[in-house]
C-alpha cells in the first residue's frame, strides 16, 4: 500500500542497511588497498635501503654476471625490483576492484 507508514518506514531501514553495507565494503575495500600498499612499501624500502645500502657488504661476495651482488642491487637490481612491484601493484588491484565490485 502506498502512504501506508509502516512499508515506508521499512522500505527507511532497507535503504540504511544498504548504506551500511555500502560503507562497510567500502572500508574493507580502504583497508585491503592501504595493506597492499604498506606490504609493497616494505618491498621497495627493503630492496632500494637493504640491498643497496645496509647489506651490500654481504651481497658483494656473491657475483652476478660478473659483478657484486651489493653492487647490481644499487644500480640495476631495485629498478628491476621496482617495476615488478608496479606490475604486481595493477595485478593485486584489478583483483581487489573486482572483488568489490568497483572495477571498470
Amino acid at each position: 500500500m502506498e502512504g501506508d507508514p509502516l512499508s515506508s518506514s521499512e522500505e527507511n531501514s532497507e535503504q540504511e542497511t544498504e548504506i551500511q553495507d555500502s560503507e562497510q565494503d567500502m572500508q574493507s575495500y580502504w583497508k585491503a588497498n592501504i595493506s597492499l600498499l604498506f606490504k609493497l612499501l616494505v618491498v621497495w624500502f627493503t630492496v632500494s635501503f637493504g640491498a643497496g645500502i645496509v647489506f651490500v657488504e654481504e651481497l658483494n661476495s656473491i657475483n652476478f654476471f660478473g659483478f657484486k651482488l651489493g653492487f647490481w642491487f644499487a644500480q640495476q637490481g631495485s629498478i628491476y625490483v621496482f617495476v615488478a612491484l608496479i606490475f604486481v601493484y595493477s595485478a593485486k588491484m584489478k583483483k581487489l576492484d573486482r572483488d568489490y565490485g568497483v572495477h571498470e
